[in-house]
Order: structure tokens, then sequence, then C-alpha cells
């Protein structure tokens, strides 16, 4: 049984700090999302959200996409039952709810950012990989929601999309088709991006119109 993470009263945290890494692999880490300030369930982020950590020996920033997310109990044996109560009642007569559940999120690394110098830039503007890194983020590493600036920049390029139609034991087209969407929306409207995009996909899909049509279909510009 997964014992939930130490909590303690911190009115200095970032405010993109949503969880700690509980798991880590090659290709993707399992992060536990912080218990709330407030009396509440944990921020559960949304399918495609784009997350990032820190491979702490190496210095480099982890980048990931947030493909499955789960709220359950703290308890592994026993479930959660319906308790006929809305939100405002649970605060109310039982608090205790809050503090036996968990929220924990999934998300496959696309990429990641060194903090060596290049060309004189500082480690904030490091270069961008778009391939699985040495090393995916120690345990208990703070994970961090990516600011829009991020997610542009790293966008630039589309390699991260292979990376991400090769997934295993996930939705991957609906994946890929809500971050297409995320950025698209985040470069606000950018038809040339969206174009590039598209043709990216149809060569990485040639020999699946089938699949590719379904993934395009999902992409509402």
């Amino acid at each position: 049984m997964r014992l939930p993470l130490p909590q303690f009263a911190n009115t200095n945290r970032h405010k993109n700090y949503i969880a700690e890494v509980i798991e880590t692999a090659t290709t993707e880490f399992l992060a536990q999302c912080l218990e709330p300030e407030e009396l509440d369930f944990p921020m559960m982020p949304a399918f495609g959200t784009w997350v990032k950590s820190e491979d702490e020996q190496s210095g480099n920033q982890i980048y990931g996409v947030v493909y499955y997310a789960t709220t359950l109990p703290i308890d592994s044996v026993h479930r959660a039952r319906a308790l006929g109560m809305s939100l405002a009642q649970l605060r109310e007569q039982q608090p205790q709810i809050f503090a036996m559940l968990k929220t924990e999120f999934r998300a496959a690394i696309v990429g990641f950012k060194s903090q060596e110098e290049l060309n004189g830039s500082t480690a904030e503007n490091g270069r961008i990989y778009q391939y699985l890194p040495p090393r995916p983020p120690q345990i208990h590493q703070a994970v961090y929601l990516c600011e829009p600036e991020e997610i542009v920049r790293f966008s630039e390029k589309l390699d991260f999309l292979r990376t991400l139609l090769q997934l295993f034991n996930a939705p991957v087209d609906a994946l890929v088709a809500a971050t297409i969407r995320e950025i698209y929306q985040l470069r606000k409207a950018d038809r040339n991006w969206l174009v590039q995009a598209g043709r990216n996909m149809s060569v990485l899909l040639r020999d699946d119109y089938d699949r590719l049509k379904i993934i395009l279909g999902q992409i509402h510009p």
C-alpha cells in the first residue's frame, strides 16, 4: 500500500507546483498531486496537460504530457463508496474524506531541456531536445505545470509527435489530438503551425490513413 505524501503547510508554494514523482521510468513517470491548501480534492491535471520535472544529477528539465489521471483511496484494500452528499456537505459532515483520497497521474516523457550553456545562453534558455533524456526525473522530484511560453517554444519542432505515437498502454490517438489542440490554442490559432503539424502527422501515418483521419478529426481549429 502506498502511503500518502507528507504534506507540510507552505504558503510560499509556487502556483505551478502541483505534484511529486513517486515512480519513475525511462519513458514516463507517475506523480502524486499535492494536497490543496483548502479543504478540497487535489487538482487533477487535464488529459494532455504539459508538465515538467528535473533530473537533479544532470540538471536536465524533463518535459512530459499527462495521459492518465485517477483519484482513489490511499488505502488500496478498501474502495470509496457513494455517500449521496454534495461537496459542501462532505466538507461540513465528512471532512476526513479529503485526507483519505489521493490523485495521481502518469506523464509520457517527450523531451528535455539541457541546462548547459549554449552559445552564451543561460540555463533558462538551454537547448531543447525532442527525444528521451538520458535519465528520467528522480523519485520525490517536484512536478510543475509548464508555462504557455515553454510549450510554445518546445513545439517549434514537431519531432515529439513521433514519441507520442509510439506510446504503449495509452489512448495515443486521443492524446496526440489533445496535444495538438492545446498547442494550437496557445499559439493563438497559428494556422501555419497547424498545417505543419498536419503534414507531419501525414508523414508519420502515411501507411495508416484511417488512423490519421481519426486523429485529424479530433482537432477542431
